[in-house]
Formats: structure tokens, C-alpha cells, sequence
């Protein structure tokens, strides 16, 4: 199985579902787990736009409240390659520091690079006094 292939697919399909009345920018997203589920996303925005929601974020959310934890790569699909934006990188950074990020544009050109390129010196869990 070609995974980069697959998860491009998947991220095309779900780009497809998008609601984006108001950018028109539609965006789908494909996660990968661990042991091999895709958990798809797209953007859904809101007519009040501070409460619309990012693809990338929809996905992980979706795998998190499914129990899902442990991730190794991501498919992101817009009309012209566009990166995922910060809060996404963040939110991503979370769970997969070391997580695979491929980019492709509605016709599937892609590439591939790392969360830590697109989020260098990131912040996470480890940066936080213990709870205990």
C-alpha cells in the first residue's frame, strides 16, 4: 500500500465535504494513527468566523475523542497547496511532535515535510511543571 497515496486521497474526499460559503477555501485532512486508521477532516466555517474550524484540527479531534492518541502522519488537500496554519501546528504538536506532513494541492501534487520544519522551537507537554 502506498500510504503517502492513500492519505493524499483521503484528504481529497474529505476537502470535498468542506462547508467554506464564506472563503470558499476548502481544505480536507487525513490522520493517521499508529495502527493504520484515517481519521478524515474538513474546514467548517461560521458565519461568525472566529468559531470556524480548521480541517487538520476536525480530523485530530475526531481521532482523539475516538481514544486515539498516537499518530504518524497527516494529509492536507486545498485548491493550492496551502500549508496548515498555526493553531492547526500546534494542535498537532500535541500529540505527534515527529509527526510526517503532506501537502498537496487539489490536483495531487504534493510534498512532504516534517511538523518540526513547519513548527521549529515548538512548545508541548514536556515544557510544563508536573502536575503532581
Amino acid at each position: 500500500m502506498n500510504t503517502t497515496k492513500t492519505l493524499i486521497d483521503h484528504a481529497l474526499s474529505a476537502r470535498e465535504k468542506a462547508y467554506a460559503p464564506y472563503s470558499g477555501y476548502k481544505v480536507g485532512a487525513a490522520l493517521l494513527t499508529a495502527d493504520g486508521k484515517i481519521y478524515e477532516g474538513c474546514n467548517v466555517e461560521n458565519a461568525a468566523y472566529g468559531l470556524c474550524m480548521c480541517a487538520e484540527r476536525t480530523a485530530v479531534f475526531k481521532a482523539v475523542s475516538a481514544g486515539e492518541r498516537d499518530f504518524t502522519a497527516i494529509a492536507v488537500a486545498t485548491e493550492n497547496g496551502g500549508s496548515p496554519c498555526g493553531s492547526c501546528r500546534q494542535v498537532l504538536r500535541e500529540f505527534a511532535p515527529d509527526l510526517t506532513v503532506i501537502i498537496t494541492d487539489a490536483a495531487g501534487e504534493h510534498r512532504v515535510t516534517t511538523l518540526a520544519a513547519l513548527l521549529p522551537d515548538s512548545f508541548g507537554p514536556e515544557h510544563l511543571p508536573d502536575s503532581e
